[in-house]
């Protein structure tokens, strides 16, 4: 930590906007934000699924938010509190992520060893600030902290899936196994979008049409679990990024752990940390909404059940196979468009936004299970992690390539929505 303090402090003079508050060698050091970030992950547990990252938003949404109270660098993410130029933004962010991410948390099943961590992180990061910043910081992160719950307090978390169907027709969703979920999302509380429907992509192609033809027949030879014309490399591509069987790495992870890393190498500030996490994750979310939200519009049917279907879908060119199975479980909604291919867009726009290019090159390292090792890959940008994620659903056989070709061309205009709206910077 004190050699990024050293690195941080020689390069403040070249940072961009500056605090008008003022600096100190702690608040050009991104490492609170982070330590925050990652002991989140590491205490969310088997309780971490795709709507987990509500809690990332939220968490680094009221951190942000405390400490641009006092720094006055942007406008709000979502609200201001009274704040004076002399408390200490370490102070401010790192209370306003506990008392939001303490309260989120604390009736999970990790709860037990969870806060305990978030208690001891608070003590190790307020230690050594002196008393009076201290204090200062903390009467804005507790404030800021209080908005910021109250704002998702009623956001329909809580609510859970409800029952979803169609009929027997071709073209529409049918179960695939276990029962439908996710059907709450549409219904949640975006975080930048003013509705989840705000960005709603277009209708897929009809099933009748040459376009859907040349997506089905893709995934039907490339997707199947015993497909002859899938490479090695891309059965390890469908499953690192399903997170199924070879790592315990989610993808909601990966982006964070980007983030990390692109606070440490762009030499971001802390708050500047706390900006590109809260954005990151506020639209791996408003992604997933905006994608899940089209799944319940559309309810298109899954190649699962399209390419083991009986039913006359009046194409010539697509021919069913009984007995066909996908490579990796078809998730319990329907196809389009993809999930996968929207949170990766938005994820990757949002840091091309954040650092200013989408060509910076990076690696992503997933942790091996079950007896797999690690896998690390390198990048040389954010959208070719992205393209990556969005082909590895066809790999996998779980979506047709419209599916995901519709997510990208929406999704990153959540993120370009969220940049122009919130957490702007403000004109010195």
């Amino acid at each position: 930590m004190s050699l990024y303090k050293t690195w941080f402090v020689a390069a403040a003079a070249n940072l961009m906007l500056l605090s008008p508050s003022i600096a100190t060698a702690a608040d050009t050091d991104p490492t609170v934000a982070i330590q925050w970030n990652q002991t989140l992950q590491a205490t969310i547990g088997g309780t971490g699924g795709p709507t987990s990252t509500r809690w990332f938003a939220a968490m680094h949404i009221a951190m942000f938010d405390a400490m641009n109270s006092v720094a006055r660098q942007y406008t709000p993410f979502r609200t201001s509190v009274p704040a004076s130029s002399g408390a200490s933004l370490e102070a401010a962010g790192a209370q306003a992520a506990h008392d939001v991410i303490y309260e989120l948390m604390k009736n999970q099943p990790t709860a037990a060893t969870a806060l305990p961590a978030y208690d001891a992180l608070l003590a190790a990061q307020l230690a050594g600030i002196p008393p009076g910043l201290r204090a200062q910081g903390v009467a804005v992160g507790k404030a800021a902290a209080q908005r910021i719950l109250e704002w998702r307090l009623n956001d329909g978390a809580s609510a859970g899936p409800f029952p979803y169907s169609l009929p027997l027709i071709a073209g529409l969703w049918q179960p695939t196994g276990a029962p439908v979920g996710l059907t709450h999302v549409p219904h949640m509380l975006p975080f930048t979008l003013k509705t989840h429907t705000q960005f709603l992509p277009r209708r897929f192609p009809e099933i009748n049409t040459p376009v859907y033809a040349e997506d089905y027949n893709e995934v039907r030879l490339i997707g199947s679990a015993t497909s002859a014309t899938r490479t090695a490399e891309q059965t390890q591509t469908a499953k690192l990024f399903a997170g199924f069987e070879i790592t315990s790495t989610n993808i909601f992870s990966v982006w964070n752990n980007i983030v990390r890393d692109m606070a440490l190498s762009q030499h971001m500030t802390l708050l500047q940390a706390a900006r590109q996490y809260a954005f990151t994750n506020a639209l791996l979310f408003d992604g997933l909404m905006t994608s899940q939200s089209g799944k319940f519009i559309y309810g298109l049917w899954r190649p699962l059940t399209a390419i083991n279907s009986t039913l006359d879908d009046l194409n010539p060119d697509t021919a069913p196979e009984p007995g066909w199975a996908a490579l990796i479980p078809t998730p319990p909604y329907p196809s389009y468009p993809g999930n996968m291919a929207c949170v990766h867009a938005a994820a990757a726009r949002s840091l091309a936004l954040g650092v200013g290019t989408n060509e910076i090159a990076f690696s992503v390292t997933w942790t091996g299970a079950n007896g797999n090792p690690n896998v690390t890959r390198n990048y040389a940008s954010f959208w070719e992690l992205a393209q990556q994620g969005a082909d590895s659903r066809i790999y996998a056989g779980i979506h047709f390539r419209f599916d995901n070709e519709v997510s990208q061309e929406y999704c990153v205009k959540v993120a370009e929505h969220a940049f122009a709206t919130v957490a702007k910077p403000r004109q010195q």
